[in-house]
């Protein structure tokens, strides 16, 4: 029988699932802790801002965080899992009866690529949405606090030329990918390219061929400031041409990277970040697998022949090399130096083959 289907298995696949997602766990609430306490010092000024919305606010956001610590949880948790069995003797019974290293490696594998199916198909678009979510929630929060106005607008541009002439928008704060904005300043040019008029305003959002301001103040050169609660501002821009503007490769979720890439390319806007999260989403996966394969690779040895402190380090150092190769690779590709598909994929295939060469030597010299 299988080693991942029989009863011992099962019990080294439990372990290691139990050890992963209690890594997961306690690393998800420290984040939120954090988070909570940041949130509560920037509204701390602020009337209306409950300690229950501040709170939902850094729950909301700190999925997207951890998204990216995942590889790190699958990889503390299966030396976690790899150590108390060693120290508890069981790996010890478990050679005993003939057992391989390569035995006990192969349910956390299995277990590692069903998680990274998850994390792929079901957490990445949850936590995509809540992160959305979370913004909006940011924007009304610090709207009306100091530092959250218009004067510190930064970040979000977009320029649209019409029959009216120029406009170039810059937003605090994009939500819906885009659709709805927070924090404005608008510059209008006339079709001759000359300066109209500057706009500020708290929020607008994207209608059918125009956008549509709230709380708008208008400053013209030949007149004093016009303060309007309602302005429409003419547009040839689409949602899909405006997302593809505003939203950051990770704020979509798996399913719509696909038609963002294509909607990307027909509107002519770079596209390699899309392919670069949606090779490494595919990845993912493996990229756990080969966490497994380094964790593994440095915690097989028996508690009794010591040692134990030095096999964490190296471990943690391993999976920290793995994470710059893989920044690395990402600034390269993003920057068009590298192709998307080798980028995610590197550091799965060297993460891999160091894990299983380091496990061969060991286990069989």
């Amino acid at each position: 029988m299988s080693m991942i289907t029989n009863t011992l298995g099962r019990y080294f696949a439990g372990r290691f699932v139990v050890s992963a997602l209690g890594v997961f766990l306690s690393i998800f609430v420290l984040l939120v802790l954090v988070d909570y306490i940041e949130m509560a010092r920037k509204t701390s000024g602020l009337a209306s801002a409950s300690a229950i919305t501040v709170a939902e606010t850094s729950l909301f956001r700190v999925p997207q965080l951890l998204e990216k610590l995942m590889p790190f949880c699958i990889l503390i948790g299966a030396m976690t899992c790899y150590l108390a069995l060693s120290r508890r003797l069981e790996l010890v019974v478990a050679r005993a009866a003939g057992v391989s290293a390569w035995q006990f490696v192969a349910p956390a594998l299995a277990s590692a690529v069903a998680l990274g199916v998850l994390a792929t198909t079901i957490y990445n678009p949850v936590s995509a949405n809540l992160r959305e979510l979370s913004k909006r929630m940011e924007a009304e929060l610090l709207g009306s606090a100091p530092g959250g106005g218009v004067q510190d607008a930064s970040g979000f541009w977009i320029n649209q030329v019409n029959d009216e002439g120029q406009a170039i928008i810059n937003a605090v704060r994009s939500e819906q990918q885009g659709v709805r904005l927070t924090g404005l300043t608008v510059f209008t040019f006339d079709p001759n390219f000359r300066f109209k008029e500057r706009i500020e305003a708290q929020e607008a959002t994207l209608e059918e061929g125009r956008w549509a301001f709230k709380s708008a103040r208008r400053f013209s050169l030949d007149g004093p400031p016009v303060d309007q609660d309602s302005f429409f501002l003419a547009t040839s821009l689409t949602p899909a041409q405006v997302r593809n503007s505003f939203s950051t490769p990770e704020t979509v979720s798996f399913w719509q990277l696909p038609s963002y890439i294509r909607s990307s390319e027909n509107s002519g806007f770079a596209t390699a970040g899309y392919r670069l999260q949606y090779q490494k989403l595919i990845a993912q996966p493996f990229l756990l697998a080969a966490m497994v394969m380094l964790a593994a690779s440095v915690s097989l040895r028996f508690f009794r022949f010591g040692g134990v402190q030095k096999m964490i380090l190296s471990g943690v150092g391993a999976g920290f090399l793995l994470y710059v190769l893989s920044k690395v690779t990402e600034d390269l590709s993003k920057a068009e130096l590298m192709p998307p598909i080798a980028s995610a994929w590197l550091p799965v295939c060297v993460g891999g083959l160091t894990g299983f060469l380091a496990l061969l030597y060991l286990e069989d010299g």
